[in-house]
């Protein structure tokens, strides 16, 4: 059977932290920021972590395993 794939997408939105949980960006914040407030777009320009509810399938399209 071939190697399975890790879907691209999701490779360039995600990344691991050093103890195994999934990062992330926040969304709106790439274009139409002229009518946010100042507070609202630096809020979201950190990363935040994936929802526990996510964490499974984020985990399986990053890793291609049967879980």
């Amino acid at each position: 059977m071939p190697r399975l794939k890790t879907k691209a997408s999701a490779k360039k939105r995600f990344a691991f932290t050093g103890t195994g949980k999934i990062k992330r960006k926040h969304a709106y914040h790439s274009h139409i920021l002229t009518k946010k407030e100042t507070t609202q777009k630096r809020n979201l320009d950190h990363t935040t972590l994936v929802s526990r509810d996510d964490e499974q399938r984020v985990k399986r399209m990053l890793l291609n395993s049967g879980m």
